[in-house]
């Protein structure tokens, strides 16, 4: 099923504020799926798929608009290295779209008139590293090399048709740098949403320097931030509308820290749909949440935009 909605994102973001889900490790996990293994959600993606489907479809009748696919992990090298080769992996990749496009499917059946679309989510190179280095960027690789690395996925992605594509978690400017490169001439639209700490990307550039990147890219239609701190969505949502001029897109975690020897979360939520209306306020166009931010949370969230 690849029927397309009208209105495009594009005029969605441009008519008003559109509700992006919550995270899907997280869902997958409350549901009773084991996910401690260096492909994450994406293991999954061979072994459930229907597990996916549901998750996605929680989040649409939770009242998200955007489903972001579960290919945050899926890499050809990253399924290489569990023996599944380049075709398999490619089938895989699109089949994340698949998923996703089928719980909207769902979500019709069960009565959701709103538009609804599909992100594809592109991960940075950290993340098939699987050892944390997508929180501190500055692999060792130049931008022509991340290039080559995020190409090829994409192209899958984008020929599996979603209706974006995410370019998430991003640590690193210079890995921005080669994601807009790759995203060019795939004739899907994109977002970039880096991970910050404070006012700096955590491989410490400056943000004005990190969106700075994106300004002129015709193929972005949104940027801001994803997996960080609530606390650091304000000045980074302000900073990203005043240098590109574009729509900004926030999805943060629960406010919990990552604790990578435990493999655990720990301390508090500090999410609340309240602190929603402020970053609306400031320019954000696409508010949902990341890592610990369940379905309860995201209809919070719409609840909050539509009052």
């Amino acid at each position: 099923m690849t029927s397309h909605t009208s209105p495009s994102l594009t005029d969605a973001l441009a008519a008003g504020t559109v509700v992006l889900d919550g995270g899907m490790s997280n869902q997958l996990e409350s549901a009773g799926h084991d996910l401690s293994d260096e492909l994450w959600s994406a293991r999954l993606l061979a072994e459930r798929p229907e597990a996916v489907t549901e998750a996605h479809l929680a989040y649409y009748l939770a009242g998200a608009s955007v489903a972001i696919t579960s290919s945050y992990q899926a890499t050809f090298e990253g399924f290489g290295k569990r023996g599944i080769g380049r075709e398999e992996a490619a089938r895989l990749l699109g089949l994340s779209v698949e998923l996703a496009r089928e719980a909207a499917g769902k979500a019709r059946g069960a009565g959701v008139s709103r538009p609804l679309w599909v992100a594809a989510s592109v991960g940075p190179y950290g993340a098939m590293l699987a050892d944390g280095s997508e929180y501190r960027g500055r692999y060792g690789l130049g931008v022509d090399e991340l290039e080559r690395f995020h190409r090829p996925r994409m192209e899958v992605l984008a020929a599996a048709a979603p209706d974006v594509l995410a370019l998430e978690t991003v640590p690193d400017a210079d890995e921005a740098a080669a994601l807009l490169r790759a995203v060019r001439g795939l004739g899907v639209p994109a977002w970039l949403s880096y991970t910050v700490e404070g006012t700096r990307t955590r491989a410490g550039q400056p943000l004005e320097e990190a969106f700075g990147l994106a300004a002129d890219a015709d193929e972005v239609i949104a940027v801001g931030v994803n997996c960080c701190a609530p606390e650091d969505v304000p000045g980074a949502v302000e900073i990203a509308a005043r240098v590109t001029g574009k729509p900004v897109v926030v999805y943060p975690n629960s406010g919990e820290a990552w604790d990578a020897r435990a493999r655990a979360w720990r301390g508090r939520t500090t999410f609340g749909a309240g602190q929603v209306r402020a970053w609306r306020e400031a320019g954000a166009r696409l508010i949902g949440g990341c890592c610990r931010v369940g379905p309860e949370a995201i209809t919070g969230i719409a609840g909050t935009l539509a009052a």
